[in-house]
């Protein structure tokens, strides 16, 4: 069990939980997800964590087969500019190691925000809390239970 895991068990959404065993050398974790898994890498999506303006974090979540566009993550949190946080900060606020971090079940809740492409999809898949573990749940249920706003962050 994951923190995450117990999240989307509390709040009595469905979801499923899918493991794989996670290659070290793997250079990308989502990628290494919808492989293993035999799922469209467009419904498996990748959380990052930013900085926005030098202060605060923040959560934006995309599919892995792209990539965040910092600028519209900033116009969406009402900054005026974000940069990818640094990986102790990211591990020390979530609670997560890099390639596992969840936005459910985060030490700290950040302001989040979801791609508006994770509509399109019936479910989606996150990480679970863990590399090799993913989350398969609605968008409206994740958008829900990270008090996420959609909004077109991708590049």
């Amino acid at each position: 069990m994951t923190p995450a895991i117990n999240s989307a068990k509390r709040a009595g959404i469905a979801f499923q939980v899918h493991e794989y065993t996670h290659e070290p050398t793997a250079e990308s974790y989502g990628m290494e997800a919808a492989e293993k898994l035999g799922i469209a890498a467009e419904q498996v999506f990748k959380t990052l964590v930013v900085k926005l303006d030098g202060k605060q974090l923040a959560v934006g979540i995309v599919p892995v087969t792209g990539q965040l566009n910092l600028k519209q993550i900033a116009k969406a949190a009402g900054a005026k500019k974000a940069a990818m946080a640094q990986p102790d900060e990211v591990e020390r606020t979530t609670g997560y190691v890099l390639g596992g971090v969840s936005p459910l079940g985060q030490k700290k809740r950040l302001a989040t925000f979801i791609d508006c492409s994770a509509d399109a999809f019936a479910t989606i898949y996150v990480s679970a809390g863990r590399r090799g573990l993913e989350i398969e749940l609605a968008p409206k249920d994740l958008q829900a239970l990270s008090q996420a706003q959609l909004a077109p962050i991708l590049a």
